[in-house]
């Protein structure tokens, strides 16, 4: 993984003494940014132009943090929005706990997914818009939008990235990408994609420090409709992006544990369905999806996607990477084998909750 942004709180510490931190030029006051009086950059201060008058989308973005989209792009679709081969592509990859992923075997990330993770640096000039994406766990990644006025290729080679053209619709660009290959994975879970998807992306810098942005995919092999996604993105003005090489930096593959066969009958999976009290009003729901559970913390939560690895313990996609690495969900059964409770294992601490009684 990127070990720069991981290190950097503990690097601080030693500000004064290192100088090869000063030479990564993380915290240099940028010129060229207005500041309110105690130095602070002002994101609230008007939109910068270019000098042929159009938005300046110069600067380093960063995307939305935690975001539902970084491991669900489909969050917002309901069940028979994705095509039956796809929906058991990604129920696989997540039983695979992502042993398969692109990502852990240092391919790159694609659009969407790299506009929820981390920064990104916007070059633009009148003839082409170049983004610089700061490696997560991976590569970074470059790609080019151009503006020139020349059309998407007829018969593309299909490319991990795609090809991009743009164009401004008042203070909007809009860049549209196709010719993308079958290998990437939308998410961060896994839903797949084809050779027939195209994205829409929809940039607006409403002043300048904020920037308003929306993707619409279309994969029509994949989705039965197209979907949009919002999502705000924020001006990063006095950083730089780090350097990410996934040959020296990654380590995941070698610890991947992949699916380890365990399968629940629907029966088995269905007694742990229903609605869990972790306090008074603070409901957490369980559902079934095919082999796995869904585990929605509170109404507006998204779902996330669970692997059995028992009778009564299931992991999230994470454990795959490294060793509980991810969220672990287990059930509780009182003598006489009837769901009590459920105990959420998580970094942070544990989530205990006491099933409702009747309430699926």
């Amino acid at each position: 993984m990127n070990l720069g942004r991981f290190f950097l709180a503990a690097a601080a510490t030693f500000a004064l003494l290192s100088a090869p931190l000063t030479a990564q030029w993380l915290g240099y006051k940028a010129p060229g940014i207005p500041r309110t009086p105690d130095g602070k950059p002002n994101l609230a201060a008007p939109t910068p132009k270019t000098s042929d008058g159009k938005p300046d989308l110069n600067g380093i973005w960063r995307g939305p943090r935690g975001s539902v989209y970084m491991q669900n792009i489909a969050a917002d679709l309901k069940a028979g929005d994705i095509q039956p081969w796809a929906e058991a592509r990604y129920q696989q990859r997540i039983l695979n706990l992502g042993a398969d992923s692109p990502r852990a075997h240092c391919l790159p990330d694609a659009p969407p997914d790299y506009h929820v993770r981390g920064l990104t640096r916007i070059v633009q000039s009148p003839q082409a818009i170049v983004l610089l994406v700061e490696g997560i766990s991976n590569n970074g990644v470059s790609r080019i939008i151009h503006t020139d006025g020349r059309g998407l290729p007829e018969d593309p080679n299909p490319t991990w990235l795609g090809y991009s053209v743009g164009h401004w619709e008042g203070d909007r660009l809009i860049a549209t990408t196709a010719g993308f290959n079958d290998k990437g994975w939308l998410d961060g879970s896994g839903h797949p994609r084809t050779e027939a998807l195209k994205i829409t992306e929809r940039f607006r810098r409403r002043d300048f420090g904020h920037m308003e942005f929306d993707m619409t995919v279309d994969d029509p092999k994949t989705f039965t409709k197209p979907f949009t996604m919002k999502m705000d993105k924020t001006l990063e003005p006095d950083t730089d992006i780090l350097e990410s090489v996934c040959e020296e930096n990654d380590r995941i593959a070698t610890h991947l544990k992949g699916d380890t066969g365990t399968r629940l009958s629907p029966e088995v999976l269905s007694s742990f369905a229903g609605t869990y009290e972790v306090a008074p009003g603070r409901l957490a729901t369980v559902t079934v999806s095919g082999d796995l559970l869904l585990l929605q913390r509170g109404a507006n939560a998204p779902q996330e996607p669970f692997a059995p690895q028992s009778q009564t313990v299931f992991v999230s996609r994470q454990n795959g990477e490294q060793l509980n690495a991810g969220d672990r969900l287990e059930f509780i059964k009182d003598a006489g084998g009837a769901v009590t409770q459920l105990v959420l294992h998580t970094r942070a601490g544990d989530m205990r909750a006491s099933r409702k009684p009747g309430a699926r």
